[in-house]
């Protein structure tokens, strides 16, 4: 290469790497609001303590006491305040390690409850709460970004205001409020949900619909599934990592009860780290994968099948729910295609992003890993024409704490319109820049490759790039 292009070839990295940095700077928070049925189980414990270590990626908008089919006549918004109140204690040392998190008193001001009733028993004329109420002022906002609705228990708090909004508005009012509106539910845990989503069948909606918790996508957070990591989600995984030795936060994580973290797939999609999109939940990401049609109903029961349930509902709109990735486990050497696989392929890497952070409340910068920052030496959606090699190159991926990291390309199948593989290993392992010959396609059709950057350091961190390519005949 001559002197000239040469040149020209490093001031266009040199805008690419700028640009990125940018790009990352100057994205808008996600606008983020938790429902949560608190001491109906540890779980909503232990997804607060994680939520928080992260908070300072989002506008968290309030955090709502609220009842489910597990906790029919009680709210806990006191533990709500006492997780707080230890991540008060933390505060000073997470904001050395990234800028953005909120203070505890800007935090505990948006703990709000809804009422102490089950259900649609809460729904309608004189059901308003002060969790319902807040709801609604939130989504008055002038405020054009949406509002992440995460639901860990019953909805019947957001059908409430719901029904208020639909009271009280013009319709042109209310539908500009509800096209702020993502909602992602952790199964139905209540009959309001089901009535949300026949009242308001246009609303941005996530859930693993059904009665039985054994068709649910979250299963795979923690559950011991075939193929998935178990190391890392046991009691001594957590307890070496979490629990014991990494402070008040840390001490607040309560032991599991019936299942680490069930509701984190709420927001495990919201976290930036390259590979999560929520506008596009059919992409896939940390907190799983969904396709957008209409369920059957669910009949039957199994293990997780909860007694006395009252929703025997068939769809009638089509809304997020579950879909199947095909998946290789490095696990047992094994494949796997199923729902759950869609969360549990990345379990590894979650909880290592999770310890990494609870070692920051304690731990100088020096002292502990930061994750790498993925860079791409071209745009992340282009195209190319019908069986033409092109090359996908991370060339200024760099890592703030200097530690080596390692590279691998991958494809995701399901994501793209092209459903056949792209062979390029072994070349997808360790190499930064990456040659690929695209399909012949006799139609124009998309492609989803992923870069997975992983440090070195201790525990690993990884983040993502995700590349679209679109082949055209």
């Amino acid at each position: 290469m001559n002197r000239s292009k040469y040149f020209a070839w490093s001031i266009l990295l040199l805008l690419t790497f700028f640009a990125s940095i940018s790009k990352a700077q100057n994205k808008a928070k996600l606008r983020v609001l938790v429902l949560t049925d608190i001491e109906a189980d540890p779980d909503d414990s232990q997804s607060m303590v994680r939520f928080l270590t992260y908070s300072n990626q989002w506008d968290v908008e309030g955090f709502i006491a609220t009842t489910s089919i597990h906790q029919k006549n009680r709210v806990a918004p006191e533990t709500i305040h006492s997780i707080l109140n230890a991540y008060k204690k933390v505060w000073p040392n997470l904001i050395k390690h990234e800028k953005g998190y909120p203070t505890y008193e800007q935090l505990s001001l948006k703990v709000k409850k809804g009422l102490a009733v089950y259900g649609m028993e809460g729904v309608g004329k004189g059901h308003d709460s002060e969790g319902s109420e807040w709801i609604i002022k939130v989504l008055e906002k002038p405020d054009s970004r949406p509002v992440w609705i995460c639901v860990w228990g019953g909805t019947n708090c957001l059908a409430q205001a719901l029904w208020k909004i639909k009271e009280t508005k013009t319709e042109q009012q209310a539908q500009a409020i509800y096209k702020k509106i993502r909602i992602y539910t952790i199964s139905d845990q209540d009959d309001s949900g089901p009535w949300i989503r026949s009242t308001f069948p246009n609303l941005f909606f996530v859930c693993s619909t059904g009665y039985t918790y054994g068709q649910a996508t979250w299963l795979g957070m923690s559950s011991h599934l075939p193929g998935s990591n178990t190391e890392v989600v046991s009691n001594e995984w957590i307890a070496r990592n979490i629990q014991q030795g990494h402070g008040p936060l840390g001490a607040a994580y309560p032991d599991v009860a019936y299942g680490m973290e069930g509701d984190t797939p709420s927001f495990l999609s919201l976290i930036s780290n390259g590979l999560n999109d929520p506008e596009h939940p059919g992409y896939g990401g940390w907190g799983g994968r969904y396709d957008f049609y209409t369920p059957e109903l669910f009949h039957t029961p199994d293990q997780f099948s909860r007694p006395n349930w009252p929703v025997t509902f068939q769809e009638t709109h089509p809304l997020w729910t579950n879909a199947e990735d095909s998946v290789f486990s490095q696990v047992d050497k094994k494949g796997y295609k199923n729902i759950q696989a869609t969360i549990w392929r990345w379990r590894e890497e979650f909880q290592n992003d999770f310890a990494a952070r609870i070692a920051w409340t304690t731990k100088s910068y020096k002292e502990a890993n930061h994750p790498p920052v993925p860079v791409l030496a071209h745009p992340d959606h282009f195209s190319v024409k019908s069986g033409q090699q092109f090359h996908l190159s991370a060339k200024g991926t760099y890592d703030p704490d200097g530690d080596s990291m390692s590279y691998r390309w991958m494809q995701y199948p399901e994501a793209g319109t092209y459903k056949g593989l792209v062979s390029f290993s072994p070349y997808s392992t360790n190499l930064y820049d990456l040659p690929v010959t695209a399909p012949v396609v006799t139609s124009p059709q998309t492609i989803h490759f992923i870069l997975k950057v992983t440090d070195k350091g201790t525990p690993p961190l990884t983040r993502y790039k995700r590349v679209i390519v679109t082949v055209v005949p």
